[in-house]
């Protein structure tokens, strides 16, 4: 009782910033408001929490504080049972703020349709939410958001508790475990969402939630996911992957050939994904023992698919840097660079030589308008109030990243669960985590192709935040409750 007076003499009032980070990081405490939203076209009430729940170490010190914002829909009678969606980014480092307040929240950005900033800043009604079919709750790790590692006596504990793959993962289900209990939602059926690194982490927790929580999911979806099992693998694989990625955005920027340009976006990709498995990962897979005319022919349609030119193809032995494709596809047409995460936005380098652009065009658009709406939205429409400042993004290095075995936990966690569902969603235009690469994993996720039919993909015409894009806030809105409704009440028996 003590500490959650203090907190909320905090929250309410403010403190100096080093006397805040202290209090609040300290805290275990909920802030509650009532709200009203329109959802396709109905009047959806709802209660919003938000606050810090502790981590304990074994000996039940509190470790660190986790910062999240829980949505609950209003209804009457008891809602124990209603579908439960908790949600993750990713980075590792990134707060849980980009899918919160632009795609599945009830709140999101005003920025234009397309899904740039607009002054001035702020957060409007979301009107395809999932809140009219599921709970939501946004988790911030520890060093995101508000959430912060917790000192005793003077010390904090070791950071490799929390910082890596495995790390995380482990004490992200403990936590969500006691968030399960003090909320009452065991009977609810659950979903994890992970966005980019939060792909990672949704797969590998979906296995730890069943076998060190004894929790089982109804599904796992994927968004823009970064599957680092690909993205090492020898460049036969990863570097192949990459050439669906560049057509689309060559065709976004009507660069392609006449022939390939008058098609829809659609008919293009299945022949460039063709050639990708089928003629360059055998190129790239012969390294230097390619013989030269194979080499020539597979830069030349190289060319045709990604509008780069067959000698900057050859000097890289076929295997081009998505990095050097950002830089390159319209250097001789307007001299911008496209951005790393969309391909849709554009740069201005310093030079216009030079092999990779001098920035991230699209992620300082995305900063420009969800800091200042996080920031807002959290102190007024949320009443949560501190002098601890939001961190986008938090120190979590070194992140260790040995003994990656998260895309088998996911298999694993689907064989043992036959209710267990996983949907990717993906981008067309993002360059980073590419939509063909999460194709590709959803594809070796289950290499019997026994579970096939818990397996899907939804495509659409933006970047690793397809959602920023109107038109695909409402398509992969509807997507996800399509996905909840189908398998959140199934009248089956879990067997095989």
């Amino acid at each position: 009782m003590k500490i959650f007076k203090i907190v909320m003499l905090l929250v309410f009032f403010g403190l100096n910033h080093l006397e805040a980070q202290k209090l609040t990081i300290s805290s275990d405490t909920v802030v509650e408001t009532k709200h009203t939203t329109t959802i396709n076209g109905k009047a959806i009430k709802y209660t919003a929490q938000t606050g810090t729940q502790p981590l304990w170490s074994t000996d039940g010190v509190p470790i660190a504080s986790l910062f999240y914002t829980y949505y609950k829909r209003d209804l009457p009678g008891d809602n124990g049972n209603r579908p439960l969606v908790i949600s993750f980014n990713g980075g590792p480092g990134s707060a849980s703020v980009w899918m919160h307040v632009a795609y599945t929240g009830p709140r999101v950005l005003k920025i234009d349709d397309e899904g740039y900033p607009v002054q001035p800043y702020g957060v409007q009604e979301n009107p395809y939410s999932i809140l009219d079919v599921a709970d939501i709750v946004f988790v911030n790790p520890v060093n995101t958001g508000y959430s912060r590692l917790i000192e005793n006596d003077g010390k904090t504990a070791d950071r490799k508790q929390f910082f890596g793959i495995n790390a995380d993962i482990k004490y992200l289900a403990i936590w969500l475990n006691t968030f399960v209990t003090r909320n009452n939602r065991w009977l609810s059926p659950k979903y994890i969402i992970g966005e980019s690194y939060g792909g990672t982490r949704v797969a590998g927790l979906a296995l730890a939630l069943q076998d060190q929580q004894w929790m089982y999911l109804n599904g796992v979806i994927m968004v823009s996911p970064a599957d680092y099992k690909s993205y090492g693998a020898d460049n036969a694989i990863s570097s192949a992957l990459n050439l669906p990625y560049m057509s689309a955005a060559a065709w976004h920027h009507k660069l392609l050939p006449e022939e390939l340009q008058a098609k829809d976006l659609l008919d293009v990709l299945p022949e460039v994904e063709d050639f990708a498995v089928n003629t360059l990962m055998p190129a790239l897979a012969k390294g230097g023992f390619i013989s030269d005319d194979e080499r020539s022919k597979v830069a030349k349609k190289m060319s045709y698919y990604s509008t780069l030119s067959e000698r900057s193809i050859l000097q890289h032995n076929l295997d081009v840097p998505p990095s050097f494709f950002w830089k390159e596809l319209l250097r001789d047409e307007s001299g911008q660079t496209v951005g790393r995460l969309d391909s849709r936005y554009l740069g201005l380098d310093k030079s216009n030589a030079g092999t990779r652009p001098d920035y991230n065009a699209e992620l300082k658009s995305w900063l420009h308008s969800f800091t200042p709406a996080i920031n807002f939205y959290i102190r007024e429409h949320l009443n949560f109030k501190t002098d601890i400042p939001y961190a986008m993004f938090g120190d979590v290095n070194p992140w260790d990243r040995r003994n990656d075995n998260t895309r088998d936990d996911l298999r694993q966690a689907m064989a043992q669960n036959p209710y267990l569902n996983v949907m990717f969603q993906s981008g067309y235009y993002d360059g980073a985590t590419t939509y063909f690469n999460a194709k590709y994993t959803m594809w070796n996720l289950d290499p019997s192709g026994r579970m096939k039919d818990r397996l899907s993909f939804k495509g659409y015409r933006s970047g690793h935040m397809m959602y920023l894009r109107r038109e695909d806030l409402k398509t992969a809105n509807d997507d996800l409750r399509t996905f909840i409704l189908k398998t959140s009440d199934t009248k089956k028996s879990a067997k095989y």
